[in-house]
This record gives structure tokens, sequence and C-alpha cells, in this order.
């Protein structure tokens, strides 16, 4: 049952946060030169205006697809880590975040990859003429008939180095938090104190990467015109700053944040929520330090873009 509350909790964080993810990532790899939009609302406004709704959710069908998948492992090895580290601090919270995180990168990359290539088809038509891809999986094909196993996995470096202490600062942050704020077993405010860690929590972890994440969208949207732009992670960020200028490792910081919170919020409402109705309220938390291990495991991976 708690992976099946995870599982939905993190449906409802993608659906939730996708829009703002879109407009993250056009943010993150507009030419400066020739840039589209002035900032996240003006972004918001166009993408409706030029491309309906429905552009806010281009390739959500990759985190949907991959949610499961993600879901099993980062659920697995942060409760063998626990049980391996064999107490619940928050060093240990981190520590099992962080090797979650490095394995889940697999799954990740490739999930991620084929999102921001579907997120940045078709800018600015809102119906496009001549699409490079049908869907994600048809992304992910054609860039392996093109680019091999090597060319799938672009971006898994950047991955790597986003996702391993991010997911560690997410479990950290989110243990610290709950233990701040205490909770017990009929305490009527104990959903909205879970959803306001979680949501903290994810903008913390958000922050503590987000540069790396700048430079990992940039590097997986490289090519889609056939011509690559970067050739290593070190050119990337010496073409990005010598442009743009250090600021540049904030872009589509303001949707990002603004994502962060609500999908944090109801990923952990949703497993929480569904894990009660399951198991019956005598079957809650005892204490908050008690509940810690199982809400971490479940609510953590949804918030990330994969996505933190």
């Amino acid at each position: 049952m708690d992976f099946v509350a995870g599982c939905i909790g993190g449906a409802a964080g993608v659906l939730v946060g996708h829009p703002f993810d879109t407009v993250k990532v056009r943010l993150q790899v507009q030419s400066v030169d020739k840039p589209l939009y002035r900032g996240t609302f003006h972004c918001f406004q166009s993408i409706i205006r030029q491309e309906s709704v429905f552009g806010l959710y281009k390739g959500i069908g990759s985190p949907m697809m991959g949610l499961t998948f993600i879901n099993a492992i980062v659920f697995g090895v942060q409760g063998n880590a626990m049980r391996m580290l064999g107490h619940d601090t928050p060093t240990n919270q981190f520590l099992a975040g962080a090797a979650a995180g490095t394995i889940q990168c697999v799954i990740c990359c490739p999930m991620e990859l084929a999102k921001t290539r579907l997120q940045m088809q078709g800018t600015g038509e809102k119906k496009s003429s001549r699409k490079m891809y049908k869907n994600s999986l048809d992304c992910l094909v054609r860039i392996y008939n093109r680019e091999g196993l090597r060319g799938v996995n672009r971006g898994m470096v950047t991955t790597l180095i986003r996702e391993t202490p991010g997911f560690g600062v997410y479990f950290l942050a989110y243990d610290v938090l709950t233990r701040s704020l205490g909770c017990e077993p009929n305490d009527r405010y104990m959903i909205p104190k879970l959803m306001f860690a979680g949501g903290m929590a994810g903008i913390a972890s958000w922050l503590s990467t987000y540069p790396v994440d700048v430079i990992k969208s940039r590097l997986q949207a490289d090519g889609m015109g056939g011509v690559n732009q970067y050739s290593s992670i070190a050119d990337c960020v010496r073409q990005s700053v010598r442009r743009e200028g250090y600021m540049v490792f904030t872009r589509g910081l303001t949707s990002t944040l603004l994502r962060a919170f609500p999908v944090n919020a109801a990923t952990f409402a949703t497993v929480t929520l569904i894990l009660m109705y399951a198991r019956g309220t005598e079957a809650g938390p005892q204490d908050c330090e008690a509940a810690q291990p199982s809400h971490h495991a479940q609510i953590q991976q949804q918030a990330q873009p994969s996505s933190l």
C-alpha cells in the first residue's frame, strides 16, 4: 500500500507541477540573442496564447511513464539504506536519500531527456506543422537510433550531480522540519504540517542544486536542430557564463520554486490520506519521528522532476 500511495501521490504531483516545469525548461533553454519570453508570467501567457493550455503539458507522458520505476527504485534503496544505517537520524536520512537519488538516475535521465525534447518541440506553435517526435517513447527510440545508448543518456553526469545531493537535502530538510513541527496521532493539523514540511523541503532541495539543473536542461535540449552547440559540461558552463553572466544559473528559478511547494504539498497530502484511509487512524504514526522513514521514502521522489 505504501508503494501504491506513493505512485498516486507522485501522479498528483506531476499533474500539479508539470506546467511550471515546462515554463522552467523554456526559460532555461531560450536563446539569449533572441529571447521569446521576458519572464515567468510572460512565458505562461505566451504558451497559453500561442499553443493553448495543452502546451503547458507537453512532455507529461514521460514523467508519468517513468513514475512507477523511479518510485520502486527510490523506495527500495532508501528503505534498505536506512536499515543498513540502523538509526533514524538527520544525517542518515541525508545519506539514504543521496543513495536513492544516485540509483534512480538510470531511469530519471532518459525520462527527463524525452520530457525536455517534447517540451521544446513546437515552441510558439498552437499546432505544430512538423513534429519531430510523436511521444516520449518515439523520442527515445529516435535518439537511440541516431546516437546510440550514449545519446539516450545525454546529461547523465549532470543528473547525478543534481540528484545525489538534491535527494539528500530533501530527506534532511523534511526530517528536520517534521521533528521541529511535531505531530500527534489525533492532531487535526497533521496533514497541513506534512504538506508544509514537504513543500519547504522541496524548495530547499531545488535551491541546493538549481545551477546544475540549468546546465542539464541545456545539454539535453542541445542538438534538437541537428547541430550541437556544446561539446561538454565545462563547455556549456563556459559558453553560458560568457554570453549571459552568472545570472544564467537562475534562469527559470521563479517557476521552479512556484512549482516546488504545491507539487510537494500535493504529494504529501495524497500519500498521507491514502495511507490513513487504507490503514485506519489507529494504524497512524505514533509520533513524528516514527512516521518519517515511510513518509520520506514515499514522497521524496514525487517532488522532483525528475522531479525534485
